[in-house]
């Protein structure tokens, strides 16, 4: 497909043979550097420090401030709702005027393109802590958090990740159209709209809406999501299998739209809440998802059996869930495990427990 032949122009032989990381000021690290991007994202962090120290506080507009969080609200649901729980995990199924709403509210989040967020996240999830995974946890917080994107990707993620099967992805015309209108969709509704709509709406200064959406509410949201890739894959419980890196962290939860309950999800990464837990407060994007689900243009929301559930935590978890009483003495070792399969392909045999059996990288 045309708009995917510069993704594949790699000859990966020759970028393993190069890939030697760069040694600077007596620090080596593990893969050669992204200048231009570490110039960018550091530049950027320096603008935001500076523009939250001398920023006039007293000229706060109410409506400014809401128009950000609600900015926010939307660029979260659509890399929660949409990227994540869609188009990488197919835990539901959405009609065209839901699926365009969700590739809308993703360019509002300013991230990649969504067939390289779902082909990341792909390869995480199957390879996790691995060389194979995009944000290895194990190279340490800053790695994880945003370290990678300074870096070259391993050799083993641009391998694994081209086998993984994009099939469903590249049949869907939305993610079509977000491909080949990417820039233009990311910096109209990530940027420009969300700048002009408090200066034209109520008189907000220019620099003032800039700053509030642009640096302020940008830094934030990717931060937000960032920390799922570090902080939900380091500290917190592990109720469902003690054996992996991801955690149960309420705190990402808050700030992810329900993204932080990540042990459960690395479990059942099919599940539509990506979570247990029924609460909405600490799950937003299911609640919405649900809101979707009652005027029928989303279905098929896929959960696993609250039996399959509580046999995973009593068998695998760390004893931190509410319920467990039954815990096992599995060893405690932390390498990635197969996670367990989708239930529709459950249903020529009965392997639920063998596959939580398994303990091998794939």
């Amino acid at each position: 497909m045309n708009i995917l032949a510069k993704k594949y122009h790699i000859n990966l032989e020759e970028y393993e043979r190069n890939f030697k990381g760069d040694s600077i000021l007596g620090i080596q690290f593990r893969a050669p550097l992204k200048w231009d991007k570490i110039i960018l994202i550091f530049s950027f962090y320096i603008l935001s420090i500076y523009c939250l120290i001398t920023y006039p506080y007293s000229k706060i507009r109410l409506p400014t401030a809401l128009w950000a969080f609600f900015i926010g609200i939307l660029g979260g649901f659509g890399v929660t709702g949409g990227a994540h729980r869609l188009w990488t995990h197919r835990s539901y199924k959405a009609n065209l005027p839901l699926r365009i709403i969700l590739m809308l509210c993703y360019s509002a989040a300013g991230q990649n393109s969504l067939y390289d967020w779902v082909r990341d996240h792909r390869v995480h999830h199957k390879y996790s802590e691995t060389d194979a995974d995009p944000h290895n946890s194990k190279r340490g917080f800053f790695f994880s958090h945003v370290g990678w994107l300074m870096m070259y990707k391993h050799p083993e993620v641009l391998r694994r990740g081209r086998k993984i099967d994009m099939k469903d992805v590249l049949d869907d015309p939305v993610v079509r159209f977000h491909e080949k209108y990417f820039v233009l969709l990311k910096t109209l509704f990530c940027f420009l709209l969300p700048t002009i709509v408090p200066v034209y709406g109520w008189g907000e200064e220019l620099k003032y809406a800039v700053i509030s959406q642009c640096i302020f509410r940008y830094i934030s949201s990717l931060n937000f999501t960032w920390s799922v890739n570090s902080a939900a894959h380091m500290w917190g419980n592990r109720p469902y299998d003690k054996r992996i890196n991801p955690t149960e962290n309420v705190y990402v939860s808050v700030i992810a739209l329900g993204e932080g309950w990540h042990n459960y999800h690395h479990v059942f990464p099919w599940d539509y809440k990506a979570a247990e837990l029924g609460k909405y407060s600490m799950n937003y994007t299911t609640m919405i998802l649900d809101g979707f689900s009652k005027i029928g243009w989303c279905w098929d929301m896929k959960q696993p059996t609250k039996e399959l559930i509580q046999r995973t935590y009593e068998k695998y978890g760390d004893g931190s869930h509410p319920l467990s009483h039954n815990l096992s003495s599995s060893d405690d070792d932390n390498s990635h495990i197969p996670e367990v399969p989708d239930p529709e392909l459950e249903l020529e045999s009965n392997i639920e427990l063998s596959k939580l059996d398994e303990n091998e990288n794939l």
